[in-house]
């Protein structure tokens, strides 16, 4: 499969580049797009309760989720996402997360992020993706 539209999309990416996200993989296999990102927890990232804010967290799956749908090369975008917060990052952790394509049919697709933390695999979000693909044109 021809990645180039999802490579050219991802160095476009200004924002998960200025949080340092990287991008570890994509495939695309049987239809379904995947993508592994990473991010690491900086001090600017920490909140309050000295953990890793959700929206940076939410921010990184979702970059994985984009990745993922984009993959088999129509420009696509999220429709609704939703996430679970299952355990705390806190300062210096590196947070993968892996995102896999369900299902796709028609212009829809369903995407599910599993965000873990690198050193000891334990999982601290769940978050799933609905995207849409949309005309060439309507990209502005």
């Amino acid at each position: 499969m021809d990645l180039t539209h999802v490579r050219t999309m991802w160095a476009q990416d200004r924002a998960s580049a200025a949080l340092g996200i990287e991008c570890r993989g994509v495939t695309h296999t049987d239809g379904l797009g995947a993508a592994t990102a990473s991010m690491t927890v900086t001090e600017t990232m920490v909140n309050g309760h000295d953990i890793c804010h959700g929206g940076l967290i939410f921010t990184l799956a979702d970059s994985a989720f984009a990745l993922a749908c984009n993959a088999g090369g129509a420009p696509t975008v999220a429709a609704t996402c939703d996430i679970s917060f299952i355990a705390a990052a806190r300062l210096g952790d590196t947070l993968l997360a892996t995102a896999a394509e369900r299902i796709t049919y028609g212009r829809n697709g369903v995407t599910d992020v599993t965000v873990t933390r690198e050193s000891d695999h334990v999982v601290v979000a769940e978050f799933r993706g609905r995207s849409r693909s949309i005309p060439p044109s309507a990209q502005a």
